[in-house]
């Protein structure tokens, strides 16, 4: 196996914060219309699926190798809904041979996973995690807007724990008002599966969601509802820079998390840098601008890594922190489907 190259001092960016995780997209265009991140009424249908602006295979490797360089260690593929781009399979494959890259991972909405988990698997996937807002067909229905099938996602799940995936990561975003009714049949459905669900605060991620901070349901209340029903007890975080509190049931039938950006904000351990699929960095997933990648890309991993570093040095964003402090919100924010959020 080659040896790992790395820069000779990895980067810290103004809050001393290194670089370990990548969020990558690698398509724009999805399947669903999900009110929060990509509505129907502010999206066309159409949209992403024209392939020309996309890193290339060989394009997303090298970048990939690049970010290695500077620290990263984990890699989640993104979109859109990454299962749209052809021949993913082949590029999972490319990427999990890269030295130094400990973690693969893809968030889905499970939508196209029986077709592909087998593949996914064999090509060295490690993790998967499912956009899961609700468990009642016609209310998935109505907030996938209307494009998606609850009995196609749970064989989607099915199919990913056949080919290996012994336990999966599920999220759901909760809206007071929309699906906070969900929250206890989505629990009382996977507890004991092996599979961990994760409660997701709305965020005001982009501007086509129209978020409102009365639209939150706290962290905090959907804990005392479940502990409630099924008692819990807080566990240690797996490392430092972890989004979610972790709980486990009590009676031993797994864990759950607890995902506060609002509410109780993690950007002083956010090490996480994205990319779309167009090859721009975004530093913070409220970013309103993303800095070009691709001049760097031309000049190969080498230069990429230079050029990574030099951006993240220059970071320091804590947009969760500074939210409610705020004289007034930045207008511009990328929009959820273009980083995955």
């Amino acid at each position: 196996m080659n040896a790992i190259l790395r820069t000779p001092e990895l980067p810290l960016d103004q809050r001393g914060r290194p670089l370990r995780d990548l969020r990558l997209s690698v398509i724009d265009a999805c399947n669903f219309r999900c009110g929060y991140c990509m509505p129907a009424d502010r999206v066309p249908d159409d949209y992403g699926l024209d392939a020309s602006s996309r890193l290339s295979f060989d394009q997303i490797e090298t970048l990939v190798r690049g970010f290695v360089r500077v620290g990263v260690n984990k890699l989640r593929l993104t979109g859109g809904e990454p299962l749209l781009r052809k021949g993913l399979p082949q590029l999972v494959e490319r990427l999990a041979r890269i030295p130094g890259l400990d973690d693969l991972a893809m968030t889905t909405n499970g939508s196209l996973l029986a077709r592909h988990a087998q593949a996914l698997r064999d090509a060295g996937l490690r993790r998967i995690t499912v956009s899961l807002d609700a468990l009642a067909p016609e209310r998935f229905h109505a907030m996938s807007g209307g494009r998606g099938d609850i009995a196609r996602v749970l064989e989607g799940i099915a199919a990913a724990e056949r080919a290996g995936f012994s336990s999966l990561k599920l999220n759901c975003v909760v809206q007071r008002g929309v699906n906070e009714d969900q929250v206890l049949p989505l629990v009382e459905h996977f507890r004991g599966s092996g599979h961990v669900l994760r409660f997701i605060e709305f965020m005001d991620v982009g501007t086509c969601n129209d978020w409102q901070s009365g639209q939150v349901v706290p962290s905090r209340t959907l804990h005392d509802r479940i502990h409630a029903r099924w008692p819990l007890h807080a566990l240690d975080a797996q490392y430092r820079g972890e989004v979610a509190e972790r709980h486990a049931f009590n009676d031993g039938a797994g864990e759950i998390g607890f995902v506060s950006s609002v509410t109780a904000p993690f950007c002083g351990d956010c090490h996480r840098a994205r990319v779309s699929a167009d090859g721009h960095l975004y530093t913070c997933l409220f970013s309103g601008s993303g800095a070009d990648l691709r001049p760097a890309l031309a000049q190969g991993e080498t230069g990429l890594a230079e050029r990574v570093a030099g951006l993240w040095s220059r970071r320091d964003d804590r947009y969760s922190e500074v939210r409610g402090h705020a004289a007034q919100p930045p207008r511009k924010r990328v929009e959820m489907f273009l980083i995955g959020g």
